[in-house]
């Protein structure tokens, strides 16, 4: 498998994680390579990335995304970068809230599905970084 690089440009509204489960089925479709089990913990913290962007950063102008997949032989990326007003962020190891909070469970079920969750504040703009080494046997 050679690297596959793939973007979406999104905006919310119209646009909302639809989109995004849309694009990464064309990421799989050109990386069949893929292990479900990556897929999935892949897409899943993906999913839950951009679904907090859309939800929290989306306000009365919306927010424009550009996400950039990128899949190689060792493992899977994505870049995430909005243009919502930067916020007060900081990522640290977070643990999952009581089970009776109604919040506070994305960023941890994001840590828990890849090996590395990165913020930054570049030119204006909020850029959100995940990574997972795929798991070795996956075919």
């Amino acid at each position: 498998m050679t690297e596959e690089r793939q973007n979406l440009v999104f905006s919310a509204p119209p646009d909302d994680v639809d989109a995004v489960h849309e694009f990464l089925e064309t990421v799989w479709e050109a990386n069949p390579g893929v292990s479900e089990f990556d897929r999935m913990a892949f897409e899943t913290a993906l999913i839950e990335l951009a679904s907090n962007v859309i939800q929290h950063a989306a306000g009365e102008g919306g927010v424009t995304c550009v996400l950039t997949v990128d899949a190689d032989e060792n493992g899977l990326s994505a870049s995430l970068a909005d243009t919502a007003d930067a916020g007060g962020i900081v990522l640290m190891d977070r643990s999952m809230p009581d089970e009776l909070s109604e919040s506070g469970r994305g960023i941890a079920l994001i840590q828990a599905l890849v090996d590395d969750l990165r913020y930054e504040r570049v030119d204006e703009r909020n850029v959100w970084s995940i990574s997972r080494a795929r798991e070795s046997g996956g075919s």
